[in-house]
């Protein structure tokens, strides 16, 4: 019997890569899309021997997205950005690529669809981010109706942009700056979040359904940020900063690639990142999330004072 071939878009990024992972365990063959087929290349050591392939191609190119979804029988949209290089980018990548994705599906006769989306998607919100997530999820559902819509709050795990980012500034900085310190936000593990798409493709129940995914607990932005200092034991005081000067810097380092912070991040943090409940989430699909406890100190051990060799600091 033939091997069944899932697509994957966004792959090699931080939650592609534990996609992939259980994709190949599952015995999928398994298309990586990416445009540098070289970045997919240390992915391949996660199956065997031509059980992942990396599919050279321009995903917001329509003939490329068909040509991957010939022959598969499942895909999974994980490409998302968090800040535009080029105005439109929002509405090019998280907008108009689902749809595109999910219509290719629908062509190429595909029996599942999951598109990775974000809690706070609103198509009235005034972030471009969210808004634009919202516009993809609508263009996936009007195409591809069964498809299974993965919302995350924040995710977390070894190579993550989040506790990483602010680990790594905490030592070369005498303070922690934040904007948004109160901002309420429900991390969840990327490992929650692989196994989140696995279950969308492997549960019927699951098909035409939204998810929201949070870990167990839900913690100020100020509140995560002093965890994640007492887990690597170093003493910083945490600062809001006023909501001018963060606009400013928000001006200032726009033209960088990835800027620190941009004029819609100050948008999105004006709102709680938190699962609404309204919808079903992970225990909905068979999985109990993995808090922060167990995972944190593990990855952040370098960031401590002497690296890992040190042990776990209490938080």
């Amino acid at each position: 019997m033939a091997r069944r071939v899932a697509v994957v878009f966004g792959g090699t990024g931080f939650i592609g890569g534990h996609v992939v992972q259980r994709l190949a365990q599952k015995d999928y063959v398994v298309r990586v899309v990416t445009r540098s087929p070289e970045s997919a290349r240390p992915l391949m050591t996660q199956g065997m021997v031509g059980q992942i392939v990396p599919l050279a191609a321009g995903p917001l190119d329509e003939g490329h997205v068909a040509r991957a979804m010939v022959g598969a029988d499942v895909a999974v949209n994980l490409i998302g950005i968090l800040a535009e290089r080029r105005e439109g980018d929002f509405a090019r990548i998280h907008g108009e690529l689902p749809g595109r994705i999910a219509r290719a599906a629908v062509s190429a006769g595909l029996s599942r669809l999951v598109h990775l989306s974000a809690i706070g998607a609103d198509a009235a919100a005034e972030s471009l981010y969210a808004r634009s997530k919202a516009q993809g999820e609508a263009a996936v559902l009007s195409a591809f109706p069964r498809a299974t819509i993965l919302r995350p709050s924040i995710v977390f795990g070894p190579g993550d942009s989040f506790f990483n980012r602010f680990a790594g500034m905490v030592r070369i900085l005498p303070v922690l700056p934040l904007v948004g310190g109160e901002t309420r936000f429900q991390p969840v593990y990327v490992g929650d979040v692989a196994d989140a798409v696995m279950a969308a493709i492997e549960r019927p129940d699951a098909a035409g359904q939204t998810y929201e995914l949070g870990g167990p607990r839900a913690a100020s932005f100020r509140a995560l940020m002093e965890y994640m200092l007492g887990v690597i034991g170093r003493r910083r005081r945490v600062v809001e900063m006023p909501g001018g000067l963060a606009r400013l810097q928000a001006s200032l380092l726009s033209w960088l690639p990835n800027p620190p912070l941009t004029r819609d991040q100050l948008l999105l943090l004006r709102h709680d990142n938190v699962v609404s409940g309204l919808h079903p989430g992970l225990r909905d699909l068979g999985i109990e999330p993995m808090a922060m406890e167990a995972v944190l100190p593990g990855y952040l051990g370098r960031y401590r004072r002497g690296g890992e060799r040190q042990g776990a600091l209490p938080a």
